[in-house]
């Protein structure tokens, strides 16, 4: 089969609720997550993103992103954005802009995620 005429993948979000993460899988395989902590009333502080080595620079970071603010919409839900990879996903769109909490947003840049990020880890 060319590359032209590769299979679909098959994708499926999962909420792990016990692990506080939404988990990306493709064909059965779980490829990244991205923790979370849920807030009340109905808000999600999303906090890191990881993608398994083996599938880095495959899209699945963005994939994983997109999948999670959608099932953030559909449970009408907000966001608080904390994760670098998330605040930088939600600068290059407006399509989840109205998902954003307006009185605990979050970072509004990814230099300034990083910046919080490294002095939490320093």
């Amino acid at each position: 089969m060319s590359s032209e005429q590769q299979a679909p993948v098959a994708e499926e979000l999962i909420d792990s609720l016990e692990r506080g993460r939404f988990e990306l899988y493709r064909d059965g395989e779980l490829v990244g997550w991205l923790y979370y902590t849920h807030l009340k009333p109905n808000r999600y502080a999303l906090r890191h993103t990881e993608v398994e080595s083996s599938h880095q620079h495959q899209g699945v970071a963005g994939a994983m992103v997109r999948r999670v603010l959608d099932e953030v919409r559909a449970r009408e839900g907000t966001i608080t954005a904390i994760c670098p990879f998330v605040v930088d996903y939600l600068s290059r769109t407006t399509t989840y802009a109205d998902l954003i909490d307006a009185r605990h947003p979050g970072y509004s840049d990814r230099a300034a995620a990083e910046a919080a990020q490294a002095k939490v880890v320093g």
